[in-house]
């Protein structure tokens, strides 16, 4: 998944409700390029890890699917975030910024 990042099992779902929140409706391979290009390289998604966060999303209820044509003309299937998976994304934002903050703290705390 990661070219020199681990990230902490349900980033992955954040990101991908982050980023159909800011983009509007995705395929899948789009989802994943737009991660990679806001990560700036620290992050390299395949099918394999995508794909199965997008199934996992979709079966919570936090976004939903239908099928399209992509850029390129090919039969695609477009992911939205749910009005369900709005209120997920600010709960996670929040829990994430407590978090951050408080490692932030403890790294920069001095004896």
């Amino acid at each position: 998944m990661a070219p020199d990042a681990d990230i902490p099992y349900g980033t992955l779902d954040l990101m991908v409700l982050k980023t159909l929140d800011v983009m509007g409706p995705l395929h899948g391979y789009g989802i994943a390029r737009r991660i990679e290009q806001v990560a700036q390289g620290s992050l390299a998604l395949n099918q394999g890890t995508i794909y199965p966060a997008l199934l996992r999303l979709e079966q919570k209820g936090w976004i939903t699917s239908e099928w399209g044509a992509s850029e390129n003309n090919r039969r695609a299937r477009f992911y939205e975030i749910t009005r369900a998976g709005k209120k997920q994304l600010a709960a996670e934002t929040e829990s994430w910024q407590r978090t951050v903050a408080i490692v932030t703290r403890m790294l920069e705390h001095e004896p």
